[in-house]
């Protein structure tokens, strides 16, 4: 019966009975294993998404799946009204992994960054010494870090804010990549400033690194002025960059982490925030919690999704094969005048397309990537976003460099 369905079915399926609140790619995906995914008709694809970055360890990769489906058959939820035997477990493999004392396990990750803007500022009133109701948080233009209203109030995308107001008070942007910027802006908080959130790379604003130093300026700026320094590490984290932590480039710390995506391999939502004591501890039992953070299939499948990335060396794997990618798109950059700039660290990277952001030149050059079997996906209009499982061998992502390539050069 499945076979006798066509693609366009399950389409006008979703269009009839689903919000309109996503505009995907004309594909119908039924399977996925490895750097590769299969749609409803049987036609392979190369994954160069991998959910936003989270199937890191690749779709279906066998460990995670068979540790979800070992607990799901043993204790499914307990909520945190009681104890169970896999989040001590959980805790103590991510603190340890990761260098915090505490971890407080969530689900999504925008819950995870709705976490820690609560954290911030409970602790700018607890340990700080802020006055109530005072506390402000920098956020980074260009940014990305959800779609609830806390977050999209310090959103600068019109698509994230237009119609949902009014906005969530005590938020303070300034530009990404301008360390000079946030210097005025603790300095004009007068003391109030409770923490600067920031993605290190900005994924859904094209893939934007910054320079030289920024990150390292900005974690000083924050504590010569007595802020947390927040690193939502939700699409960087976990290997993508070529280190575990994006964060790892640089000789510093955050004072509070965010993960998720890859957290779980993308079998489960699974997203964390980390911090130490003095932070973390600001909150107190019945002032923030999760029906489902913290669950027994949650810890065990983060257990084995990050054991899989340490073992396979997904990390440094992710650091080389960006280096050949990276290659290949400036030689391609040097064949065509349709692509103008390439960036990225690991395998999270972009192609920027020389058109304008309200054109569909990208969307159009998706659609030919996807005819020639390899999955991708525009973001701000006018640039395209390369991330693949980080399970991609070097062969596999030369011959997906070809397709590039080859779509590139041959699209008119």
């Amino acid at each position: 019966m499945q076979k006798t369905l066509s693609a366009q079915y399950f389409i006008e399926l979703e269009d009839k009975y689903g919000a309109h609140n996503y505009h995907p790619l004309p594909v119908v995906l039924s399977k996925g294993e490895g750097v590769n995914v299969w749609d409803t008709e049987g036609k392979k694809y190369f994954d160069f998404l991998s959910a936003y970055s989270a199937v890191n360890q690749g779709h279906c990769h066998p460990r995670i799946v068979n540790a979800m489906k070992s607990q799901a058959e043993q204790l499914t939820l307990t909520s945190r009204a009681f104890y169970n035997d896999k989040l001590g477990p959980y805790e103590k493999f991510m603190t340890e992994l990761f260098g915090y004392d505490k971890v407080l396990p969530i689900n999504s990750g925008v819950e995870a960054v709705e976490t820690a803007l609560k954290l911030c500022r409970k602790w700018a009133y607890t340990v700080k010494g802020t006055a109530d109701n005072q506390a402000t948080i920098i956020f980074a233009s260009e940014n990305f870090h959800g779609r609830t209203m806390a977050v999209i109030s310090a959103s600068t995308d019109p698509s994230s804010t237009g119609g949902f107001g009014p906005y969530m008070p005590g938020i303070t942007i300034v530009p990404y990549n301008d360390a000079d910027a946030l210097e005025t802006a603790l300095k004009a908080g007068n003391g109030n400033v409770a923490g600067f959130i920031v993605e290190p790379i900005q994924g859904e604003a094209g893939v934007m690194v910054p320079d030289e130093g920024y990150l390292q300026k900005a974690y000083d700026l924050c504590h010569q002025h007595n802020a947390l320094f927040i690193a939502d590490e939700v699409q960087t984290g976990i290997a993508r960059t070529g280190k575990m932590l994006a964060c790892d480039y640089f000789d510093f710390k955050p004072d509070i982490l965010i993960l998720g995506k890859a957290l779980s391999g993308g079998v489960f939502p699974v997203s964390a925030v980390l911090a130490d004591d003095e932070i973390m501890l600001s909150i107190k039992p019945g002032e923030h919690g999760s029906t489902f953070g913290g669950n027994p299939i949650a810890c065990a499948v983060g257990m084995e999704s990050l054991q899989v990335v340490l073992d396979e060396n997904l990390a440094e794997r992710a650091y080389n094969l960006g280096i050949i990618f990276r290659s290949r798109m400036e030689s391609l950059i040097e064949k065509s005048n349709l692509v103008t700039k390439v960036r990225g660290k690991g395998l999270l990277n972009a192609l920027l397309i020389n058109d304008t952001p309200e054109s569909t030149t990208a969307w159009d050059i998706c659609i030919k990537l996807r005819d020639n079997g390899l999955l991708a996906k525009p973001t701000h209009g006018n640039i395209i976003r390369f991330a693949p499982p980080l399970v991609i061998t070097e062969d596999e992502i030369k011959e997906c460099c070809d397709i590039i390539e080859k779509t590139i050069l041959e699209f008119r």
